[in-house]
């Protein structure tokens, strides 16, 4: 969105609704999962406007759990019939802008791993089986600490990585260090060849300097969603 979406405010209500952009198979491309097959489903809206987005969400329409699930069962499973994309990815946008226990308690019960993809900045109550991997943004003030609510239930920190943009040369620590949460960095993406290569060199020099682990955007090497 490149910072040109509107900054939406949390939505209340059953989450029998909700604002949804897309639902899609494809593998997941960052972070600790990566490489798995995935259902990805991208929600509307989002509580941030960051320049570097790159992520279409504003686009989305109201859709019913059953709509939802619908789309996520024939994802999930491959041209003969198997259900073989086992992990479902709440993406956005800010997937905790909505009430998304009851899709979360829903796509448990049959089954499935879920793991949400969060900046860290709302959190609504959910089962503890719910896998959460937070991606800390700086908005031009520096980086906030992590919820509390978020930090002890955080699979893992994933943290962007430019170069040339000062707000994102290196790692803070958000609260990491108190419960000693594994570190994913990644190479900004800012869709100019020169500065990638130099954010991937900062990214490749940060992991041998601190032992973060490196984390690349598989999805776009590999041209899929």
């Amino acid at each position: 969105m490149r910072g040109r979406n509107p900054i939406r405010k949390p939505v209340e209500g059953s989450g029998d609704v909700l604002e949804v952009k897309e639902v899609f198979p494809t593998l997941q491309g960052e972070g600790p999962l990566a490489g798995m097959p995935s259902v990805f489903i991208r929600l509307g809206g989002c509580n941030l406007a960051c320049k570097f987005c790159d992520t279409a969400f504003e686009d989305f329409s109201p859709w019913s759990m059953s709509e939802i699930m619908s789309s996520v069962r024939k994802y999930a499973r491959n041209d003969q019939g198997a259900s073989v994309r086992k992990l479902v990815v709440l993406t956005g946008g800010e997937p905790f802008r909505q009430p998304i226990a009851t899709l979360c308690d829903t796509l448990l019960e049959e089954g499935f791993t879920v793991q949400i993809e969060t900046n860290g900045l709302l959190f609504r109550p959910l089962d503890a089986r719910v896998q959460i991997v937070c991606s800390p943004k700086n908005i031009g003030k520096g980086y906030k600490p992590v919820r509390g609510d978020i930090l002890e239930r955080c699979l893992a920190l994933k943290f962007l990585i430019s170069a040339s943009n000062k707000d994102y040369a290196y790692v803070p620590d958000v609260g990491q260090s108190l419960l000693s949460t594994p570190v994913y960095i990644q190479p900004m993406d800012e869709y100019d060849a020169e500065k990638n290569a130099a954010n991937l060199a900062l990214t490749q020099e940060l992991c041998a300097r601190h032992g973060y682990r490196l984390s690349l955007q598989l999805h776009k090497m590999l041209g899929i969603p």
